[in-house]
């Protein structure tokens, strides 16, 4: 199965007004787009952290009132589900597409997973790139930028992991819409495959739990 690369049609789903509508316009536009990519790259993620991972499409199910605001593919080391576990993304908002690992508030590792961080926080400075971002929410768009980030922020933010019983940590590539829409199928595939093995470190960490 190949990507066929991220349109415009693809972000207009989430201007769609009502839930319903905006489910129907997700289901048959953008879903088999985040299948393929998890047809894609569970195999190269599964190579990469050298354990099988299963990728999970966001069905919404939760949804009664509210369309979603975004939408994606997670990556994880269990069939039946990713978010109690560190996994990555692949997904998109609106204005941008989204390549993330995370750890978020489900998770059973969050509180250990705060105190590993911060003793690895050197380690993390080193293999971050400035022009990754991270996220204490993955339901907002929201991002702080790596290069703007100092080593007391970064430990702000990994203690509030730890103590903060409903915190989330992201970290991963933020690609606007307009950039987007420009790059090749080869160039998403690099992209991809770059932003995995780069935070492929924070998901390490998080198996030493």
């Amino acid at each position: 199965m190949e990507f066929e690369r991220f349109t415009k049609e693809d972000f207009n789903v989430f201007t769609v007004d009502g839930l319903d509508e905006r489910m129907g316009e997700l289901k048959k536009q953008v879903r088999p787009k985040l299948e393929s990519l998890g047809e894609i790259y569970a195999p190269f993620l599964s190579s990469l952290c050298q354990e099988e991972m299963f990728a999970h499409v966001a069905k919404h199910a939760r949804r009664s009132v509210n369309p979603p605001k975004d939408t994606w593919v997670a990556f994880a080391a269990n069939k039946r589900g990713y978010k109690r576990h560190p996994h990555f993304q692949i997904g998109l908002f609106e204005s941008h597409v989204f390549i993330w690992f995370a750890v978020i508030y489900e998770a059973d590792i969050k509180t250990e997973y705060g105190k590993v961080l911060k003793t690895h926080i050197e380690e993390i400075e080193n293999r971050i790139p400035a022009y990754f971002v991270w996220s204490k929410d993955h339901t907002k768009p929201d991002t702080i930028s790596m290069e703007g980030l100092s080593r007391e922020d970064l430990t702000a933010l990994f203690d509030r992991l730890e103590s903060v019983k409903k915190a989330e940590i992201l970290c991963g590539l933020r690609i606007p819409q307009k950039e987007a829409l420009e790059m090749s199928k080869d160039e998403w595939d690099q992209t991809f495959k770059d932003a995995f093995t780069t935070l492929l470190p924070l998901y390490k960490l998080g198996a030493t739990i």
